[in-house]
């Protein structure tokens, strides 16, 4: 897959030890990459990095800070990786409120440094820049946002992920500008994927891993916000797609130095409730209960994506439906019940979506 491009390359990625750069981590591994992490301590032992016991299959794994400019110079210089994919970032809405200043730092400061890091180190060419779909000025219209569309964000965390996005542009235009790639030899792509579940994820104040804990206690599950509608993906449908964004940066860089969004399709657009009522159903057991708040924080109501620029520039288009992705993420959490080690069942469920892309 890719092309081979990844195989024997030592790829850099930050936040590896979250839910979503763990299940990157093991995608890159399978294609043949020295995976080079940097992440802060693994929020949970549940969480798919501990129990996949990533940390013996990496090639290098390394605690730090993406605010720390000096350790991350440090660590470049030593590794000498080609690629780096940046996750690394504090990813929740509500935690955003409760810590907007760390928030801020993060994910600016976090994404600024992967810049400088890029402008002083000849051997790191290529970034791939994970932001959120919540990067968007949120004016809930049924349309999906485009890439050209505003930047915005009323609470910390969106605000701080348009923010990152504004810095990233402005990087890439005043020393990575594409048209004088062979003056510098550096390519940056920003991505933006839906919201996003699957196996391994235990934040708090996030829905499904919400969902599994009151299952698991045998409590009813609360929904503050049942009407909330949001493109649901698994987590290895914006995976595929930043690997296959990194893979074109590095064959064509001046072409795809670009935003992408990755998103379901408009049918997998769903209000919280509806999805909340599938995972139980298929999951055997738990009750649902409506918990809405009308003094709660902040939260926009109605958010999409429009993806026809990935469709049409990287062929890209998520392959498996809600039903998938839903049962795919149920059947994880149940695995994880039984098993000290989850490493073999998510390579399988990325083989799975492998053999879907291959279609």
């Amino acid at each position: 897959m890719y092309n081979n491009i990844y195989q024997g390359k030592t790829v850099l990625v930050t936040g590896h030890t979250g839910f979503k750069g763990s299940w990157l981590s093991i995608w890159l591994t399978m294609l043949g990459a020295k995976v080079v992490g940097y992440a802060l301590d693994p929020y949970s032992k549940k969480g798919n990095f501990e129990v996949s016991h990533l940390h013996e299959k990496l090639f290098k794994d390394i605690r730090g800070d993406v605010r720390d400019l000096k350790h991350l110079n440090e660590i470049v210089n030593e590794y000498q990786p080609q690629i780096v994919f940046h996750l690394a970032a504090q990813a929740l809405v509500r935690t955003s409120y409760e810590m907007p200043r760390e928030t801020f730092e993060t994910n600016i400061m976090g994404s600024l440094n992967i810049m400088e890091v890029m402008r002083q180190n000849e051997c790191l060419n290529t970034a791939v820049m994970i932001t959120s779909d919540k990067c968007y000025e949120n004016v809930e219209q049924i349309w999906g946002y485009k890439e050209t569309d505003r930047m915005g964000g009323v609470d910390p965390y969106s605000a701080s992920k348009g923010c990152a996005e504004l810095m990233l542009r402005a990087y890439r235009q005043s020393f990575f500008d594409p048209k004088k790639y062979t003056e510098h030899h550096k390519a940056v792509a920003t991505v933006r994927a839906g919201n996003v579940i699957g196996g391994g994820d235990w934040s708090e104040n996030r829905l499904i891993p919400d969902c599994i804990r009151f299952i698991e206690a045998n409590k009813d599950i609360e929904i503050r916000n049942p009407v909330a509608t949001r493109p649901w993906e698994h987590v290895l449908e914006p995976l595929s797609g930043y690997l296959k964004v990194g893979q074109k940066l590095l064959e064509d860089p001046v072409k795809f130095a670009t935003s992408f969004n990755f998103g379901p399709s408009i049918q997998a657009n769903k209000p919280v409730l509806e999805v909340v009522r599938r995972l139980v159903d298929y999951y055997g057991k738990g009750k649902v209960v409506d918990a809405s708040d009308p003094n709660a924080l902040h939260e926009n109501t109605l958010l999409n994506l429009d993806v026809t620029k990935a469709y049409n520039l990287l062929n890209w288009e998520a392959k498996w439906g809600l039903t998938d992705a839903i049962n795919k993420t149920v059947d994880w959490y149940k695995e994880a019940l039984n098993s000290d080690d989850m490493y073999d069942f998510c390579c399988k469920q990325i083989e799975e979506h492998g053999e879907h892309l291959a279609k």
